[in-house]
């Protein structure tokens, strides 16, 4: 797998190979018979070593093979899945990222004050009606998938953070600092140890960090899943993910990601994903994107302080992909890896900032009303603030606890 995109490349060379649902060893033994590769299985938590095997890895829970193989190899099984076996789609798989983004000072005033006091919390938690909801988070799992978590900030010092990598020669130690800064806004303190307001939506749920996204920023599309499939077995009511790819107009959404997010979300998991940052309003409006985009998976836009659509978010453009919420995604403030000695905090901009508030959110929800699947997703979606702008941009509007 590309540890980068520079060769311009958008996918690894493997395939992602989808399985009908409760034929998942008729489907293992069909991809044997018919293109001579033998793949993996795991039922639990999958490794980077496994994920790295020569012909695969299978993820039990969600009926989906991540395969190595060669043009004739697949010809052959395109061909099973046409011919309606336990082999349903094989799909290319592909290069994703973190939705970088940049520093900035967004809560500025006209005369030149803060638009929003933070000296307290977060101008995202006030937004969002965190700081008055009485959840907490206590008891609700929350993965976040991105490129890990730094172990040793102090604002974490005494929680447990469950942590597992799937990117090979890598820790889950967080040295690009984006997951970090994500697991804070969703998970983060309400008093940090180390200073400065409170910044985390769901400040007493059990942390579930992926790293599934390199140091560089980039991963792959097996490793979200190997990441989902681990979530999905440890029990985590939330998946959050900052990730993804941008897609063109028309493009039809994933249909193995699409099935792995249902059969997750039958099991209880809601995967919310941010919709991507391709877009550069008013004159351009980019389509949700990979994986975002899939019915299945909650995708989430980014609003300022003052509750306009940001400049870079992506927006329901055409039938492939919809915007369902949108979070605060600009100068968000959350935790930073310290590197070389560095800030413990930093203020971040983008869709991949807007997520991690949504998530946290939903795990106050499923905390306070013990719901989860399909109910903590109907639950996150009424919860939803009007905002006097189109749903094509917001979707139901701006997430709120209360």
């Amino acid at each position: 797998m590309p540890e980068t995109s520079e060769s311009g490349s958008t996918t690894t060379g493997r395939y992602l190979v989808l399985l009908d649902e409760g034929s998942v060893a008729a489907g293992a033994q069909e991809m044997q018979r018919v293109a001579g590769l033998t793949a993996a299985s795991t039922a639990d938590s999958p490794t980077s070593e496994q994920l790295a095997a020569a012909d695969g890895l299978i993820f039990q829970d969600l009926g989906v093979a991540v395969v190595t193989a060669v043009p004739d190899q697949v010809d052959r099984l395109v061909r099973a899945a046409e011919a309606s076996g336990p082999i349903a789609v094989v799909e290319p798989e592909r290069i994703v990222q973190a939705y970088i983004t940049l520093e900035e000072d967004g809560n500025v005033a006209e005369d030149g004050t803060a638009a929003v006091d933070e000296s307290a919390f977060t101008w995202g938690l006030q937004a969002t009606g965190a700081v008055k909801s009485e959840a907490t988070g206590k008891g609700v799992r929350v993965a976040v998938l991105d490129t890990g978590f730094t172990t040793a900030h102090g604002d974490f010092a005494g929680r447990t953070v469950v942590t597992n990598s799937f990117i090979t020669g890598e820790s889950v130690e967080d040295a690009h600092g984006h997951g970090t800064h994500c697991i804070g806004t969703s998970c983060g303190p309400r008093t940090p140890a180390l200073g400065g307001p409170g910044y985390g939506i769901a400040h007493e749920a059990e942390i579930y960090a992926g790293k599934v996204l390199s140091n560089a920023g980039f991963g792959s599309d097996g490793g979200i899943l190997a990441g989902i499939a681990w979530a999905v077995a440890n029990g985590c009511a939330v998946v959050s993910m900052s990730l993804g790819a941008g897609v063109r107009p028309g493009t039809p959404y994933s249909q193995v990601f699409e099935q792995a997010a249902q059969r997750a979300i039958a099991k209880g998991t809601v995967i919310i994903a941010a919709a991507g940052n391709e877009s550069g309003r008013p004159g351009r409006i980019n389509p949700v994107g990979h994986p975002a985009n899939c019915p299945t998976i909650l995708a989430v836009g980014a609003v300022d302080v003052k509750h306009v659509v940001a400049d870079f978010s992506c927006g329901s453009v055409d039938p492939h992909g919809q915007v369902d919420l949108v979070g605060p995604g600009v100068d968000v403030l959350s935790s930073w890896n310290g590197s070389g000695g560095g800030a413990w905090t930093k203020r971040l901009r983008g869709t991949s900032m807007a997520t991690p508030h949504v998530a946290g959110v939903a795990a106050l929800i499923a905390q306070k009303h013990n719901a989860r699947g399909w109910e903590l997703w109907a639950r996150l979606a009424q919860s939803g603030l009007r905002l006097p702008v189109s749903s094509t941009d917001v979707g139901v509007g701006l997430v709120q606890a209360l």
